[in-house]
C-alpha cells in the first residue's frame, strides 16, 4: 500500500517533467525525424538554454522575457552546428560533438564559471516550480506545461505546412529531389537546427526553473531521453496517429510515459546511482519492440506464404 502511496505522489512531478523533456524531445524529433539528421548538439544547448534563462532571472530579467532568449542562444547553437555541417563539410554526427564541447565552455562563461547556480522560488518569480506540483493552486506548472506544449505542437504543425516547411520536410525527405526542385537544402538544414536547438534549450530553461537551478552537466544524457520519447510515442501511437500534429503530441506523451515508467522502476527501490543504466535499458526495449514485431509478423507471413504455395 507504501509503494501505492508512494507512487501517486510522484506521478505529478514525473508528469511535469515528462511535459518539459517533451518540448525537448519535440526538437529531437525535428532532426532525427523530419531531417534525418543525427544530431548530438541538444546535450550542450539543453544546458545553455537552463543557463541562459537562470542568468537572466537572476539579472532581474522577466522570466518570459528568459525563456525567450534561452531559445535564441539554442537556435544560435543549431546554426553553429549547421554551419559546421553544410560550410565546412564536416559530418552531422561530428558537428554536433564539435559544437556540444564548445557549450561546455560557453555555460560555464554564462554561468560565471560556476557549474551550478540557484534561482529560488522564493527569491525569484518562476514561471514553473516543483514546489506546487502537487497543489490545487494557479502556481502548479501542469496547467501551464500543458498550454506551452498545446501552443508549440499547434505552431509547429502550422509552419510545416507552410512552403518554407514543406521544403524541410522535403530535404530530409529526399535532398536530391529537393535539389532538382530548386530548394537550398543547406539553408533548410541550418534551419532545422536551429529550430530543434531552440526548442531543446527553451526546455532546459524551463526544467531550470523547475528545478531551482541551471546545472553545468544538466544536459547530459539529454539525446537519449529525447530518443526514448520518440521510440515511445511511434511505437505505442505510431498506427494510431498519421497527422503530423497528432504524432508530435505523441512525441511529447511518449516523454511523459518514459517518466511515468521511470518513476515505478524507482519506487521498486532500486538505486539511483543506476539511473542511467536503467535509462538505457528502457530505451533499449523501446527501441527493440519494433525489430521484434517486424520478425513476428513477417515471420507469420512467410510461414503463411509456405504453407500456401
Amino acid at each position: 500500500m507504501s509503494f501505492v502511496s508512494s507512487l501517486l505522489n510522484s506521478l505529478p512531478g514525473a508528469a511535469a517533467q515528462g511535459l518539459i523533456w517533451g518540448l525537448m524531445a519535440i526538437g529531437v524529433y525535428i532532426t532525427y525525424r523530419i531531417l534525418d539528421v543525427a544530431d548530438l548538439t541538444v546535450d550542450g544547448s539543453f544546458a545553455t538554454g537552463g543557463a541562459t534563462a537562470v542568468m537572466l532571472i537572476r539579472a532581474g530579467c522577466n522570466p518570459w522575457l528568459a525563456l525567450l532568449c534561452a531559445f535564441a542562444a539554442g537556435m544560435l547553437a543549431g546554426f553553429v552546428t549547421g554551419m559546421f555541417h553544410t560550410r565546412c563539410g564536416i559530418p552531422a554526427i561530428l558537428s554536433g560533438i564539435l559544437t556540444q564541447l564548445a557549450l561546455y565552455s560557453i555555460n560555464l562563461r554564462i554561468m560565471t564559471s560556476k557549474a551550478n547556480q540557484a534561482v529560488g522560488v522564493d527569491k525569484y518569480p518562476l514561471l514553473v516550480s516543483q514546489r506546487y506540483v502537487r497543489e490545487l493552486t494557479l502556481q502548479n506548472p501542469l496547467p501551464l506545461l500543458l498550454i506551452l506544449t498545446a501552443a508549440l505542437i499547434f505552431a509547429l504543425y502550422w509552419f510545416f505546412g507552410t512552403e518554407k516547411g514543406c521544403a524541410i520536410r522535403a530535404t530530409g525527405a529526399n535532398p536530391n529531389m529537393a535539389r532538382a526542385q530548386g530548394i537550398n537544402t543547406n539553408a533548410n538544414v541550418v534551419f532545422g537546427l536551429m529550430l530543434s536547438n531552440g526548442l531543446v534549450a527553451l526546455s532546459g530553461a524551463l526544467l531550470a526553473q523547475f528545478q531551482g537551478a541551471a546545472d553545468i552537466n544538466m544536459g547530459r544524457g539529454a539525446i537519449v531521453i529525447g530518443l526514448a520519447a520518440v521510440i515511445i510515442g511511434e511505437v505505442i501511437f505510431g498506427r494510431l496517429f498519421s497527422n503530423f500534429g497528432l504524432k508530435l503530441l505523441a512525441v511529447s506523451i511518449g516523454a511523459v510515459i518514459y517518466y511515468f515508467v521511470l518513476q515505478i522502476v524507482l519506487q521498486l527501490g532500486l538505486n539511483t546511482n543506476d539511473l542511467k543504466l536503467i535509462t538505457a535499458l528502457i530505451v533499449a526495449l523501446f527501441l527493440a519492440i519494433p525489430y521484434w514485431k517486424d520478425r513476428v509478423f513477417h515471420g507469420k507471413a512467410r510461414k503463411e506464404g509456405a504453407r500456401n504455395a
